[in-house]
């Protein structure tokens, strides 16, 4: 409906309210007999319709949509018809020139209130009820009746567009207990949520607990997975604070939100001093840690970011989104093989990066099973071309980005990524650098990592495939991983290895059942799970350190130091110098070189049949 129909629909409605408010005040209080006073009752009935609609009109009250009224709409109705019901009192005497009793403008007033904002109100609950009944297709179960609860509970009731219908509140508060909040029922604490589920036939659960720790949300989480509902979530309490909750911002519950794992306090302060107006280079660039860490770092202001990666179109994304992000921070983009010794040593010498952060690898395991000497050549010599030639331009730190793979490594890619941090260690009494590697587990979400592989799998109606179900990982978030990275690169001193706190490692089968859970499936009986068997070079469990290495704390909560390893460069030239001539030769006599120069790499399936010995 136009404007302008609206109005004049609203006019002629409020126009019979007051000719009926009035005309019922004069009939109760004269017992229905007011022929003696039907003049005065007429110039009482115009005098107020005029009165009453200008006065309706100046309190904007058919600017307003009341499909949205609340509160602060209640009291401009009362606060409109009691100072127009007044006004036109007093004008109605004067123009009839006698007193008019009191009694008739109290009830004019309450008529008059009763009917012009009963009727508005009497459309709000009507659409409410009207177009949900038609749309709300989904029962939601809100965890949390605190405010982001009742916002979310709000805005679900006020978006017609949403098929999501909110019919009871859980929360742990007991004085919250059987209490209503907005009309809908508190049903309990936390240990109520199966029940509630059950009872009310629950579609949604949404967690709107934004303020509690994310160990708390964890066991949250935990208690729903026990129901076949949905999991949604607020993700931010930045969002309760600036008043932001809105239905765009419940999202899915994802298995980063079952890792239990708090925020990450950065150190600014530090992180500033190391890479503020510095000159900063990121190989491996356009990779899932590559491109995190350049978004990360452009927050610190370097004086020139640079992006480095063979892959142009993945180097020509994270360039448009950090032009975007930050247009202010200056970058240079270089397309290049970090195994092109002559292309890496230009760039040095050109920019002299004063930071270099190292995530150029191969990292897939059993691709690097069938392709041994393409893992060698990118990640031992790709690191070693890029760490000579920040030794050679004097770069102030280098970070390399490991693997929890290289420990006692049974994969050639473990082992090239473990060949890689020895080589920086060997460097750390010969260089004016500071060269460090930083070493966690599997990343989730990164490319080729198991969660994206997971979440196709269910969306196609499965099987999803485990290789076994006794398989142990760690877990850490993209953004937790990399905000580490920069962390180590603040305390890196010469040689060290550090480690990240990974947390307990999750087991890769769990980890299958909660995805297929909170994609809304029963797993084994929406969803199979199949085992496919242990990939060449993989094992059951991974470990963090090697038997040499103890474990140091560093003053970040989050990061440990393995002790830095005695490796005499020159020697170590001569292994690497036996491994590039093998390079092309048969995998096995490349897997047996790379064991010369790693004695603690060992066949994997071997390993495994130890580990599945001593877990039986």
């Amino acid at each position: 409906m136009s404007f302008n129909k609206r109005l004049s629909a609203l006019l002629v409605t409020d126009t019979a309210f007051v000719v009926v408010s009035v005309l019922t005040s004069y009939l109760l209080h004269y017992n229905w007999i007011v022929a003696e006073r039907l003049f005065e009752w007429t110039v009482y009935t115009v005098v107020s319709v005029i009165v009453c609609t200008l006065g309706l009109a100046y309190f904007k009250l058919y600017n307003r949509v009341w499909q949205y009224a609340s509160v602060g709409e209640l009291l401009t109705v009362i606060k409109a018809v009691s100072i127009s019901c007044m006004i036109s009192y007093g004008i109605s005497i004067a123009v009839i020139g006698e007193i008019i009793p009191a009694a008739l403008l109290v009830r004019h007033f309450e008529t008059l209130l009763l009917l012009v904002g009963g009727s508005r109100f009497a459309w709000r609950v009507y659409r409410d009820s009207r177009l949900r009944k038609k749309s709300a297709q989904r029962r939601a179960l809100i965890i949390g009746a605190g405010d982001c609860g009742t916002l979310v509970a709000k805005e679900l009731k006020s978006d017609y567009n949403t098929r999501i219908d909110p019919v009871a509140f859980i929360d742990d508060d007991v004085n919250k207990n059987r209490l209503q909040v907005l009309g809908i029922p508190i049903f309990g604490g936390r240990e109520k949520i199966p029940e509630a589920v059950e009872q009310l036939q629950i579609d949604d659960i949404i967690i709107a607990v934004p303020s509690v720790s994310k160990k708390e949300t964890s066991k949250i989480i935990e208690v729903c997975k026990s129901t076949k509902a949905q999991l949604k979530i607020i993700p931010r309490i930045g969002d309760l604070v600036s008043g932001n909750v809105t239905v765009k911002e419940i999202r899915n519950v994802e298995v980063e939100d079952l890792l239990g794992r708090e925020a990450i306090h950065i150190d600014l302060k530090v992180i500033a001093n190391y890479v503020t107006n510095k000159t900063v280079l990121v190989t491996g660039a356009g990779g899932s840690i590559g491109s995190e860490l350049c978004r990360q770092l452009a927050r610190f202001k370097p004086k020139l970011l640079l992006l480095l990666g063979q892959g142009e179109n993945s180097i020509y994304a994270i360039e448009m989104e950090l032009r975007r992000t930050f247009p202010e921070q200056q970058i240079d983009t270089l397309i290049a093989n970090v195994q092109d010794r002559e292309r890496i040593d230009a760039v040095f010498a050109q920019f002299k990066p004063q930071v270099v952060f190292h995530a150029a690898a191969h990292k897939h395991v059993p691709l690097m099973e069938r392709n041994p000497a393409e893992a060698i050549k990118n990640n031992v010599f790709g690191t070693k071309n890029v760490a000579d030639s920040a030794d050679k331009y004097e770069a102030e730190r280098f970070v390399l980005i490991s693997t929890d793979k290289a420990v006692n490594p049974t994969s050639v890619m473990g082992t090239t990524k473990r060949i890689a941090e020895m080589y920086i260690q060997s460097l750390k009494t010969s260089s004016r650098t500071k060269f460090a590697a930083v070493r966690f587990g599997n990343v989730l979400g990164s490319r080729g990592s198991v969660i994206p592989k997971f979440k196709e799998q269910i969306m196609a109606g499965g099987p999803v495939t485990v290789t076994h179900p006794d398989m142990i990982r760690y877990f850490m978030t993209i953004p937790e991983a990399v905000q580490l990275v920069i962390q180590a690169g603040a305390i890196v001193d010469g040689g060290e290895v550090f480690i990240l706190d990974m947390g307990e490692p999750v087991k890769i089968l769990d980890l299958a059942k909660d995805l297929i859970r909170l994609s809304g499936f029963e797993p084994n009986v929406d969803i199979e799970i199949t085992y496919t068997g242990i990939r060449p070079g993989e094992k059951l469990y991974e470990e963090l350190l090697t038997s040499e290495e103890g474990l140091t704390s560093t003053k970040h909560n989050r990061i440990y130091i393995g002790k830095p390893a005695s490796i005499e460069r020159a020697l170590f030239e001569t292994e690497l110098a036996r491994l590039y001539k093998v390079i092309g030769r048969e995998a096995a006599e490349v897997k047996d070189t790379l064991r010369m120069v790693v004695p603690s790499y060992h066949n994997g399936a071997e390993s495994n049949r130890k580990e599945l010995i001593s877990v039986g």
